[in-house]
Order: structure tokens, then sequence, then C-alpha cells
């Protein structure tokens, strides 16, 4: 993409973790201006850069600071005649942005669905009904409600063990803590899954948790798909990824760390059909895990924005920003024809979120594994924060300290958390 043929207009990111900061860098390869965020505290991708302005305010993640600090925004672009597009790095604030859509419309452009289908599409146990309706694999499932905990029913997995259990509302799901506290826990044991169910309802969460069968195989089952969908809700893009290695930390398994890209044809058709079938809009991300019984991809869940992983498609030469920028700032996206990406296995990149000596030691030995080493030994790979355009040395220090902590994290968990990728 030209920039000098782009007209001018302005994103802001909510956000200051590694997706704002991959985005951002995504809009400074075809701008090279930097980028406005806003968001509620600091975090370490996003600090010391001159690709990204952070603002922060507390209690910026949640209604009423939220809404009452974007009317202020809003105010300073009043008058601008550019577009101003709005866009969220997380769960949340695209939670948000769908909320007050009616009124933020008025000043920026909000590339997201309706409040009422994000509400459907976020909420796990809405999101599995459905992909029933439009005939979506995913693995088998059971509600368990916390008036059943309440009422002190007798709650037994109608699966084999071990399974999978994890909250059916992510963004409550942020504000819950206890010591054990997972994005998703794999249990193995009747024992185990009573006394897991406790604890998450004892420590206030509200809302239904997802019992399932636990799909066999490892990470590298595991893949992951990034989309965009224009404003007139056709899939302008697919990019699909193979997560090779997991986040070990408690609190962040199922963060993928490596991906190597891969294409198919199959994959894409079925979720282009069904994003065009339910009339979506903006970016979307899946977790999906292949499931060696019947060759099928099971889907866990979808992501009403790009993933934290998402460099992975911009390195790959499918540019996140250029779709929003075709889409709302030169109107040319709506004639060009849907990117199935990675087709040409020449052109790819491995992504990598954990340093070279960490992937080559912790990634299962498989063939996908192989042609990974081989990017690596011909320097065709990538991170999303190690960016020689933005790399002063308090940054370059930062960074390379956040990449260094992962050897611990390895260390300590890897072998008590292995297989138990998430669900």
């Amino acid at each position: 993409m030209n920039n000098q043929n782009i007209p001018p207009f302005t994103p802001i990111l909510l956000g200051s973790d590694i997706n704002a900061y991959g985005f951002a860098r995504s809009f400074y390869e075809i701008t090279h201006q930097p980028v406005q965020a806003y968001a509620e505290a600091p975090l370490a991708p996003t600090k010391y850069s001159r690709i990204i302005h952070v603002s922060l305010h507390d209690g910026f993640a949640e209604d009423p600071v939220f809404i009452e600090t974007m009317r202020k925004i809003a105010s300073k672009y009043a008058d601008h005649s550019e577009p101003v597009i709005l866009l969220a790095m997380g769960d949340g604030y695209a939670e948000l942005i769908a909320k007050h859509q009616a009124e933020l419309e008025q000043t920026f452009i909000c590339p997201y669905v309706d409040y009422k289908l994000l509400r459907r599409l976020n909420n796990k146990e809405s999101f599995y009904q459905i992909c029933d309706e439009y005939n979506l694999p995913h693995p088998q499932t059971q509600i368990i409600t916390r008036q059943m905990y309440q009422d002190h029913v007798k709650i037994k997995a109608p699966f084999e063990f071990p399974v999978a259990l994890k909250p059916a509302n992510s963004i409550e799901w942020l504000d819950i803590h206890f010591e054990g506290r997972k994005k998703a826990f794999i249990i193995h044991s009747q024992t185990e899954l009573e006394e897991i169910i406790g604890k998450i309802y004892d420590h206030g969460y509200q809302s239904d948790l997802i019992l399932q069968e636990f799909i066999p195989g490892d990470d590298s089952h595991m893949r992951v798909l990034n989309a965009y969908v224009d404003q007139y809700h056709h899939v302008k893009m697919l990019c699909l990824g193979h997560p090779l290695l997991e986040d070990p930390t408690p609190a962040a398994i199922g963060n993928y760390v490596a991906i190597l890209p891969e294409y198919n044809q199959k994959l894409y058709d079925l979720i282009q059909k069904f994003l065009e079938d339910i009339e979506f809009t903006g970016f979307a991300n899946f977790d999906m895990k292949y499931d060696d019984r019947d060759q099928e991809f099971k889907l866990f869940e979808i992501n009403l924005r790009q993933g934290r992983s998402s460099f992975y498609v911009t390195l790959n030469g499918y540019n996140l920003a250029q779709y929003v920028i075709a889409d709302y700032v030169t109107g040319t996206l709506k004639d060009q024809d849907t990117i199935y990406g990675n087709k040409n296995k020449a052109q790819h990149q491995l992504w990598l979120g954990v340093p070279v000596p960490v992937f080559k030691k912790y990634a299962l030995e498989n063939q996908a594994k192989e042609v990974a080493l081989e990017l690596l030994r011909q320097d065709r790979y990538g991170t999303t924060v190690f960016f020689k355009g933005d790399m002063s040395f308090k940054r370059f220090l930062l960074m390379s300290y956040m990449f260094y902590r992962y050897r611990g994290r390895f260390k300590r968990y890897f072998a008590e958390n292995k297989g138990q990728d998430l669900q």
C-alpha cells in the first residue's frame, strides 16, 4: 500500500499490550506516523516506544470511566474532517465500543458488530449454540451454572477424564482472582472437578462454566485464524496460523508464543461462509484444535478483534492495518478479491513470542517444528516487539528482559502443564 495515496486519517487504539504494539507497528509500516492509544495501565510491550503513545486513565477498562473519557477524547476530534478509526486491542474494550457504538459513531469509525451479536459471540455458551446453528464443529459441551453449585447438585462429567473447564464469560473472568486461577483448567478426576468449581464460585464468579471433552493432542494440534470482514459484511482476508508452542504460565495458558503460517482452503471456506452469514464486521480471531479422531478442526472460541499474536499475519505479508485503511479511508477494499493467506510457502515467516533457544528446547519434535527450524536457519522469522525502527536502548533492555523471563517460566511450568493446552 502506497502511503502517498492515502488521504489523512487518525487511528486510535484502546490498550497497551502486545496486541496494541503489533497493530501500531502495522500502521507505522504504512504511514510512518506514531499511533495514539488509550489504556488503563502501562504494559511492557508499549513502553519506551516512539511508534505508539499511550495515554493512561485509571478505571478506563470499565464504565463509567470508559465512556466519560471517550466523550472527552471525542470532543478533540469533533471538528476533524478525516476519518478517526477506533480499534480495540482486548475483549473488554471491544465490548465497550459495541455497547456505546451509537454514541461513539458520531465521532469515530467503529468496525464492530452490534452489541447484541457481540454478547452472543463473546459468551462461550451462546457461541457454541451459534456453532450448532451454522454446523461448525466444536467439542462436546456441558453447561454448569452457579445455581447448580449453590443447590449442591452433583456435577458429573459426561465425558472421560481429562476434561476441560473454562468460564463462559471471559470478560467477568478477568476480575476473578484466587490461587491456582487459570484461563482454562484441565481436570483429571471427579474430586478435582468439584474442588475447582467450588473455588471459582466461592471467589465471586457469577456466570456459567463450560465443561468440555478434552480434544487429545499437544500444542501443535492447535490452529489460530485471523480474518477481516469489511463494512459490507464481505470477508476480505483470512490468515491461518499453526501454533507450535504456548505459554505454560497458569495465568497465560493458551497464549501462543510460536506460530507457523499455514494454508487450508477448506477451513477458509467454512469460516468465510459463517462470518458472512452472520453479517460480521471488522476483525475476528478463532482458536481451534485439530481432532485426530474425526479429522475435524473443533472451534473453541471467537474473539471479536485480532488476536494478541496476530502480528504473525502482518509478518507474513498481510498487513492488518491495510484492510482497515482500504475499507474506511480509501474505499478501495470493496473492489478487492478475498485474500486467502499463506498459499506461497516460499514467503512464509515464523512468528516468535519467546527467545529462539526457548522455542528450540520446548517445542515438541514433529514435522512442523522441522519446518520452523529451517525457517530459523534461513533467518525467516520475526517478533512483534523487536522492531529496528523503534529500538532505543531503554526499549531494547526492557524487551530483552521481557523475553528472558520466558526461560524461567518454561523451566518452572512447562513440565506440569505439558499437553494441557487451552481449549
